[in-house]
């Protein structure tokens, strides 16, 4: 039996709409405005799948305003194959997203400081492409307990909206999941499979622009955009036509892309079980009271469950992820750059500057959540290519690889994979280039004991709640060998030692003056007991190593 389903499309200052679809033979259905600025109508309709989309008469300038342009709906949940229709579904006489079934809503999961983060972009994660289900969804939920295995509990999803097909930075459908990954179907049964697993699903979130082919630019762009570039003289910033967070429609009085922002969220959060939102390029959004609002807005519609807001911010500034800052944390720049030139380069190491990047506190942050270090991530080459480029191969790259894990998972702040990273990946790292995982890497000892390595770390981390705290500080100083020794612990007797060599030397029978606690510790990622004796530890360093010494209590 038909029911009347209502179509609305808000286009306040548009002269005219219509509604068109497969429903209708693609016949115009007239739209009449109402005093709010929506434009709607009718239709009766069986259960059933369909495809639609909207005339409008535009008002943006280089469109000849008040031409009539085919626009799809700037709130459709799913888009055809084609990119050209939206879709809509309609079961028991009522729109529906999808018929999915959430399993696993009732398994906790870890706080912001207990993560472990893996970011992964779903098309290149599971490998190579002949077989076109291996940049899926669906493809991915099968490396689900590879990841478990690992200990990652967070998953940071590169953006999954429609748009472009390369990175997805560039977003033309804010509701509706990128149909070449899959379904909405397939992109919940992979968080929901998360969360059995007790990962949680952190989704990359473009709010500073979209791309050109976004609805709200063919229905009226002044309305939701900047007229011009929000930056005219910066343009290594910008990707695409910009959000305008200024303006205010004075006559509705609302802030017309604050609105369809925060539905944004909310949808996310609400459909999609999302456990957190990392904020692409806080540096061009520069809107501080927005961006309180759409952070608050998150953790509202979040409720209860843990909840995670992460911002880009390139050049870092501290103040995005303090107490008084928008967000919970952010990524953090100068530990990657910094750490990264130390492990490739032969340079002497500058033991202040390190250490202000180890301590996060001492650069104006103020708890271990408000940072996310990493190594690498997608804008950043992967370690073992700038090793190569350097002429550092084989068991030299490799060594040199393991000592920037062991201070990742042993330092103050959430600690962040890029997908690959934990196996010695090395492909090219632009969108436009073929960057698949080379799984087979696994079968060989070399990238198979990089994974062991980091697997231990990470369950060390996961198991030590010494390494979660804030506290740290530096018990040994050495710049003419370039060693240094850190001490983590918490208020329940909890202690981890680090003891980083930065130099190509083996250090035999080094000494650490003034090491904390005599007695037994036991050394994690080579698996010996070792006893300090008169507060002092004699240790055998090798080059480019890291040892990570954790008290017996």
């Amino acid at each position: 039996m038909a029911k009347a389903i209502e179509f609305k499309l808000f286009a306040p200052y548009n002269k005219g709409a219509a509604l068109i679809g497969s429903f209708s033979k693609w016949e115009n259905i007239p739209m009449e405005k109402d005093d709010q600025g929506y434009f709607r109508t009718s239709v009766n309709l069986e259960d059933g799948v369909y495809e639609y989309k909207f005339r409008v008469q535009t008002k943006t300038e280089y469109l000849d305003p008040d031409s009539w342009v085919y626009a799809i709906d700037p709130y459709a949940k799913e888009i055809d194959k084609t990119g050209q229709n939206a879709i809509l579904r309609i079961k028991d006489g009522q729109p529906i997203v999808d018929t999915y079934v959430w399993q696993h809503d009732q398994v906790p999961l870890p706080s912001n400081g207990e993560l472990v983060i893996y970011e992964m972009l779903v098309g290149n994660f599971c490998g190579q492409k002949e077989d076109r289900e291996q940049g899926s969804f669906e493809a991915a939920i099968a490396k689900l307990d590879y990841l478990a295995d690992l200990g990652i509990n967070a998953i940071e999803l590169m953006p999954v909206m429609a748009g472009d097909q390369g990175w997805g930075y560039l977003v033309s459908h804010y509701f509706a999941p990128a149909p070449h990954y899959g379904s909405s179907f397939d992109l919940k049964r992979f968080i929901d499979e998360c969360h059995a697993r007790g990962i949680r699903v952190i989704l990359d979130i473009v709010l500073n622009h979209s791309n050109d082919e976004c609805p709200l630019l063919k229905i009226d762009r002044d309305y939701w955009y900047y007229h011009h570039k929000h930056y005219p003289d910066d343009d290594n910033n910008w990707w695409g036509p910009e959000f305008n967070y200024d303006h205010h429609d004075s006559n509705l009085d609302i802030r017309p892309a604050w609105s369809f922002t925060g539905d944004v969220v909310q949808y996310w959060i609400q459909e999609y079980h999302i456990d957190g939102f990392r904020y692409d390029a806080l540096s061009q959004l520069a809107n501080w009271e927005y961006l309180h609002w759409i952070a608050n807005l998150a953790r509202e519609t979040a409720g209860s469950k843990p909840f995670y807001n992460i911002g880009e911010h390139i050049p870092e500034k501290p103040k995005y992820a303090r107490f008084e800052g928008p967000m919970d944390g952010c990524w953090h720049e100068s530990f990657h750059y910094f750490l990264v030139d130390y492990i490739c380069n032969n340079d002497s190491l500058d033991l202040e500057q390190f250490k202000e990047v180890l301590d996060c506190k001492t650069q104006g942050y103020e708890a271990s959540t408000n940072v996310i270090n990493y190594l690498s991530n997608h804008d950043q080459e992967r370690i073992l290519n700038l090793l190569g480029d350097r002429g550092i191969f084989d068991d030299h790259a490799f060594r040199r690889t393991k000592l920037g894990a062991a201070i990742l998972m042993t330092t103050v702040g959430i600690p962040m994979l890029w997908m690959g990273q934990e196996f010695g990946q090395d492909s090219c790292e632009h969108p436009n280039q073929t960057c698949e995982l080379k799984w087979y890497l696994l079968d060989n000892e070399r990238n198979r004991s990089l994974f062991d390595y980091y697997k231990g770390l990470i369950a060390l981390r996961r198991q030590n709640y010494a390494i979660q705290s804030e506290n740290i500080e530096f018990i040994h100083e050495n710049p003419e060998d370039q060693v240094i020794a850190y001490i983590r612990w918490n208020e329940e007797g909890s202690r981890v030692v680090v003891v980083a060599n930065f130099s190509g030397n083996f250090l035999g029978g080094y000494t650490i003056p003034d090491f904390p606690d005599n007695g037994k510790w036991h050394e994690w990622t080579r698996n010996y007991d070792i006893e300090s004796h008169d507060n002092q530890l004699v240790l055998d360093l090798g080059e480019y190593e890291a040892q990570v010494f954790v008290w017996n209590q």
